[in-house]
């Protein structure tokens, strides 16, 4: 048994201060700011805490009363996947709108005014931007958080994200290391397994990640992958030749090493989620991320009990979680510096304070500039001038994105066409037997109206593609507009891209679709 140098009051301070965990409700429980004053040095948030932005501001001040220096982290990609935006959806374009521009000043410039947004609600740390690249089609969790399949591009944009979160005062964490896109299984289901050679992973994978150390990334999210070409045996979030092997020593990281979620079903199915954080803390990884499914008191505190008993068992190094924790608290340092400063560049501990920052309307700055390049048009039409009907082929929602942010353009052509209808169609209907459904159920509804048929990744949902085209053989006119992955051949009289669902991207469409802009 190993002989413990630190009390047990460190050795509790340093397990606690390695969790990142989150709660329910918008006002912070009683037990969390409790913990915060025992160690706990970062808090997750997701979109059940937040009402709005004077709501999230007044929280984190709530937990900066209790600790000035705490890590207040979030899941804000911007595009599909939105915290602070989950009600209505996101003021900025998504990865894949921003690959499309090919734009690197303006994939800077969009992350930049993210982040000023998030440091005005006092959140500066932000799980964000995907490097993935996108090489399987099929993918069904990355897509449009990608920026998309083409390593290159992926690994420039990346590091333009990085740079324009960073210098706004809110720490960057790129993911999923070493690389979640050519994945064809949802690691929040299961455990993915990417079967290609270590050739292939340093070519195509891992230079995003190059690139986003280069920039300067504060964090870095470990994939629930299984790479046998790194290591045949872990994970990545549990492999010390990956985290420790890989991410450390050959590519010389030095910042936060990160955790993907915890309860996700690739690690908490095999391993029980106290068994992988001891796992994953021993591997490299500095900070264990729970909370979006598991979000009390009692999940916090067998994690941490967990840590400490292995840590006395000898399982888990004492020094290995003393560094771990050292490495939380270096990264709420640089925040709690760059916080009260003034000025662009956040890693000359300038940065933007909270109260200050997001002065530009959502609806009238670079988010919507961004949106209105990424969008591809093919095709030709009159703009509407009438009310039509949109049809919104509604395929099931990964997690990562949540089926309660709304997506699509209906809501947008509504306040551009007042008396715009809409239906929502989904392959459940179908149940794989009939290809026309929802085609005669949809153009019964329709009438004579001109049919708008939204889309989402059709090339990955053959019910969705056999009903569009069920849809497009009776009402030639219709209006295509894909709001996932433009895999698929332009159809329609008028085929529009946007590359993405956030709601700035459907105004796009329905601006577009109408000839009108206000």
């Amino acid at each position: 048994m190993t002989t413990l140098v630190s009390s047990t009051d460190t050795l509790t301070r340093d397990a606690l201060a390695v969790l990142q965990p989150g709660f329910l409700g918008t006002t912070a429980p009683d037990w969390l700011l409790r913990r915060l004053g025992e160690g706990l040095s970062s808090v997750g948030l997701f979109g059940r805490n937040i009402a709005s932005p004077e709501q999230l501001a007044a929280l984190t001040e709530r937990l900066r009363a209790e600790r000035d220096d705490v890590l207040v982290a979030i899941d804000e990609e911007g595009g599909d996947v939105t915290r602070l935006e989950v009600g209505h959806g996101s003021s900025f374009p998504g990865n894949y709108a921003l690959g499309a521009v090919d734009d690197v000043d303006l994939t800077r410039a969009v992350a930049r005014e993210l982040g000023r947004r998030l440091a005005e609600c006092g959140v500066n740390l932000n799980w964000a931007p995907s490097a993935d690249v996108n090489s399987n089609q099929d993918n069904p969790v990355i897509g449009v958080r990608s920026f998309g399949a083409d390593t290159p591009l992926v690994a420039r944009h990346t590091a333009a994200y990085v740079e324009g979160l960073q210098s706004a005062g809110v720490a960057a964490c790129t993911k999923h290391f070493p690389g979640h896109g050519d994945t064809s299984v949802d690691s929040h289901h299961a455990m993915p397994r990417i079967d290609v050679d270590l050739d292939t992973v340093n070519a195509r994978d891992l230079l995003p990640f190059r690139a986003a150390i280069a920039a300067g990334s504060k964090a870095v999210m470990s994939a629930h992958i299984l790479l046998p070409a790194l290591d045949p045996d872990h994970p990545a979030t549990l492999s010390s030749r990956i985290l420790t092997g890989l991410l450390r020593e050959e590519l010389g990281f030095q910042g936060l090493i990160v955790t993907d979620g915890m309860e996700m079903q690739a690690i908490a199915s095999k391993y029980g989620i106290e068994r992988g954080s001891v796992l994953a803390i021993a591997a490299g990884a500095d900070a264990i991320c729970v909370g979006g499914g598991l979000a009390d008191e009692e999940t916090v505190l067998r994690l941490r009990d967990a840590l400490v008993a292995a840590v006395r068992t000898g399982e888990l190094p004492e020094e290995r979680l003393a560094d771990a924790a050292a490495r939380v608290r270096g990264l709420a340092d640089w925040t709690r510096r760059v916080r009260g400063a003034s000025g662009p560049g956040a890693d000359s501990q300038e940065g933007t304070a909270p109260g200050t920052a997001f002065t530009v309307a959502p609806d009238t700055g670079i988010g919507l500039v961004a949106a209105r390049r990424a969008v591809r048009v093919t095709g030709s039409a009159e703009p509407l001038t009438e009310a039509p009907y949109v049809a919104a082929f509604t395929p099931v929602a990964n997690i990562a994105v949540g089926e309660e942010t709304p997506w699509g353009v209906a809501a947008e052509l509504g306040r551009l066409l007042p008396g715009t209808e809409t239906g929502s169609y989904s392959g459940a209907g179908a149940a794989g037997t009939d290809p026309a459904w929802p085609a005669g159920e949809l153009l019964a509804a329709a009438g004579d109206r001109t049919i708008v048929a939204v889309v989402r990744d059709a090339h990955r949902h053959r019910w969705m593609s056999d009903a569009l085209d069920a849809v497009l053989a009776a009402r030639p006119e219709t209006i295509v507009v894909e709001m996932g992955v433009n895999e698929a051949e332009p159809r329609g009289a008028l085929h529009i891209a946007t590359h993405g669902a956030a709601r700035v991207c459907g105004r796009a469409a329905a601006e577009v679709i109408t000839g009108r802009r206000e």
